[in-house]
């Protein structure tokens, strides 16, 4: 882990080569820590992703009542709050960087009895809550932001007697569909929602491994999800795979580097996470799955990558549920790519820890690359192959992925590519720099000098 605001660079750099494992999804640790705490008994997790973010769940957690401990195996306990249910925190719950647990969490306690005021860092506080707060009123929350707008810090009183809604989320996304379901454990009635685009399902599959039931009518691109409450979660075994978002950094270094042969071992292959893959292979990037199996009901595989003369492609919009957070490391593959890639239907990045749109077209731009930038997307026409000028400094923004897709970009580059603050990279894939060390890869972390 970076020490904070450390500065990370990296350079032109020769073949990166061997075995490596994904970190642990970040979106099954932050559901399988909230999800252990509400439920009867005790929930154990292995393979948890220990990155600040889960941490920070893990605490809030803490905070309503569960007991959570890491074992000296690496497996921790949670041991839920069942028929008590949640207790007021004494104090803020702080949420640091981390958007989708301050979201999940605001509906998991939404239907308690219970007070709290939630926080977090300077760039989770410039996001928007009101996609969650709105139906969450409508539930019957009680709601107040400190600067009356949508704004962290934001204070909610759940109640046990939620009433339940229908509601069609404007912008597909699954902490907004996590969140009403949570709510939805406690309300009486059906909660019912209506995806006009499918987005990751882990909430749904968590569910059920937790013993609730749910129906999934699924309709042309999207779904209806209906759950009839109260219902109570029972603890059980939850196995984390590996990230796809973050094994998305892994391969694209090696499709970018001449030479490059790496294999990905343990990464979740869920059809609503798989999008990149589906797109690097359009472009003609070499990715070979193989050892398909399943675990805490995902399917992981190995994902074996070689070094590939990508083309430019027209990502389908509709894709984007599928792929959200890769765009930026998408972007960086599509300035080595020959021609153009057109990345549109993706305004909702505007919105993520750093307007993503604005920062990969600056990070490109940054290294000498062909980009423009649109209200909804990026149009990026590739150097076919060739390594890019580099030499420059990347403003991040605090967001771990511009930090990490920079230090990916500059592995191409002819002149070093630094990154102003590497520190939250921690936040998702704490072991980032040490397994592309062990992959060969030109990358410097000053912070850990």
């Amino acid at each position: 882990m970076t020490d904070k605001n450390s500065k990370a660079s990296s350079v032109l750099s020769g073949p990166i080569k061997g075995q490596a494992s994904a970190p642990g999804d970040k979106s099954i640790s932050h559901r399988a820590m909230i999800f252990g705490a509400m439920a009867h008994g005790t929930t154990t997790v292995s393979g948890l992703l220990e990155g600040a973010d889960i941490m920070s769940t893990a605490n809030a957690m803490r905070a309503f009542g569960a007991d959570i401990t890491r074992g000296d195996d690496g497996i921790w306990t949670v041991t839920g709050c069942g028929a008590d249910g949640f207790t007021s925190p004494k104090g803020d719950v702080d949420c640091g960087n981390a958007g989708t647990g301050v979201r999940l969490i605001m509906g998991a306690a939404s239907g308690y009895p219970v007070s709290a005021r939630y926080v977090g860092d300077a760039s989770l506080s410039s996001r928007p809550m009101g996609r969650v707060t709105i139906p969450l009123l409508e539930m019957g929350a009680g709601i107040t932001s400190d600067a009356g707008d949508d704004k962290l810090p934001i204070t909610v009183q759940g109640r046990s007697d939620l009433t339940p809604i229908s509601y069609a989320p404007p912008v597909a996304s699954a902490q907004v569909k996590s969140c009403l379901l949570l709510a939805g454990l406690n309300a009486k009635g059906t909660t019912e929602i209506t995806e006009s685009h499918l987005t990751r399902d882990h909430t749904e599959n968590m569910l059920k491994a937790f013993g609730a039931t749910l129906t999934q009518d699924k309709r042309d691109d999207g779904q209806i999800i209906r759950l009839s409450g109260p219902q109570s979660l029972s603890g059980c075994h939850v196995v984390v795979p590996g990230d796809p978002s973050s094994a998305a950094f892994l391969i694209i270094g090696a499709l970018i580097i001449p030479g490059s042969d790496v294999i990905i071992k343990n990464v979740m292959m869920n059809p609503t996470r798989t999008g990149l893959f589906d797109t690097l292979i359009e472009m003609g990037g070499f990715l070979r799955t193989d050892n398909f199996r399943t675990s805490g009901g995902e399917v992981l595989a190995d994902i074996h990558v070689k070094y590939s003369k990508l083309t430019g492609i027209v990502v389908p919009p509709q894709r984007a549920p599928s792929m959200i957070d890769e765009y930026p490391v998408l972007a960086v593959a599509a300035s080595f790519a020959k021609g153009t890639t057109v990345m549109d239907g993706i305004g909702e990045l505007r919105v993520k820890e750093s307007d993503r749109i604005a920062a990969s077209a600056a990070l490109l731009k940054a290294i000498g690359a062909d980009v423009t930038e649109m209200d909804s997307g990026l149009n990026v026409t590739g150097s076919d192959g060739a390594p890019l000028p580099g030499g420059a400094t990347i403003t991040t923004h605090h967001d771990h992925r511009i930090a990490m897709s920079a230090l990916i970009a500059g592995l191409r580059c002819e002149a070093s590519v630094a990154v102003d603050d590497a520190s939250m990279i921690a936040t998702s894939f704490p072991s980032f720099f040490a397994l592309m060390a062990e992959l060969g890869a030109n990358i410097t972390d000053a912070g850990a000098a």
